[in-house]
């Protein structure tokens, strides 16, 4: 496999070569190139490699304009210092999303990922819809995060989103209410945390909330045609669902 390396950090550039040579003699790194204008002139210049690890935040801005201005044919494993980026990279011919210092073990799941996409997307390769499916839920599942960071007694802790029972704003406040009976404020708004979070396992129910689907119980009629949650757990108030957001809901229900 023909790899190419977009990284402006020496030290990281170097470190990732060895571990791709350490994981396989057949790997091969074409080049490291450190910058959004070196990597398109060399693009525009060369035969497209097979896989392009990346860096997100290079010298002169983001690798996303480099995946803008050049037509690549390749998929992109990007690793960066950042977990903000995650949405916009899985838009940009991204495969995986690997948070720096790079774990050797994680980097070898990437390009076994890799592999494994490859084989099931030849030609002749009997793909059938429930692998295509699978192989879609698992990018898409990639894309959003796992955790949130919550504060508590000038602590920063991470709370697993498989722990969240539901979101609440009020009064500009963000608490986060986990399955435990724990309450934690977020420092981001209700707005930024929907874009991060699994929509099959999250619904925003409104402009207070944002709840889990494991702590869904029930939904009930409600007055002029709006509906009710129940959750598992009790609530600051009472979760209305409009009647414009109702099927909506049902949807996301069934799903």
């Amino acid at each position: 496999m023909n790899i190419l390396i977009i990284e402006d950090e020496a030290k990281t550039a170097k470190e990732l070569k060895q571990i791709i040579q350490r994981l396989d003699d057949r790997l091969v790194v074409l080049d490291i190139l450190p910058s959004v204008k070196a990597a398109v002139k060399w693009l525009q210049t060369n035969p497209a490699p097979q896989l392009i690890l990346s860096d997100i935040q290079l010298a002169d801005g983001l690798s996303f304009e480099i995946f803008r201005s050049v037509n690549i044919q390749c998929p992109v494993v990007f690793c960066t210092a950042f977990d903000s980026y995650a949405i916009e990279a899985f838009g940009s011919y991204g495969i995986d999303y690997l948070l720096k210092p790079i774990d050797e073990d994680k980097l070898a799941a990437s390009l076994r990922k890799y592999e494994q996409m490859k084989q099931w997307l030849a030609p002749g390769s009997n793909l059938n819809g429930d692998r295509m499916e699978a192989l879609l839920e698992k990018l898409q599942a990639s894309t959003y995060k796992n955790a949130l960071l919550v504060f508590s007694n000038e602590k920063i802790i991470p709370v697993k989103t498989a722990d969240i029972a539901f979101i609440y704003s009020v009064g500009g406040a963000i608490k986060v209410y986990t399955t435990q009976g724990k309450v934690y404020p977020v420092n981001e708004v209700l707005d930024e945390l929907e874009q991060q979070l699994d929509p099959s396992r999250f619904f925003r129910a409104n402009r207070q909330y944002i709840v889990s689907r494991s702590a869904v119980v029930m939904a009930a009629h409600y007055f002029n045609r709006r509906l009710v949650l129940k959750l598992n757990m009790e609530t600051p108030e009472p979760v209305i669902i409009s009647k414009m957001k109702a099927p909506e809901l049902t949807a996301w229900l069934q799903r």
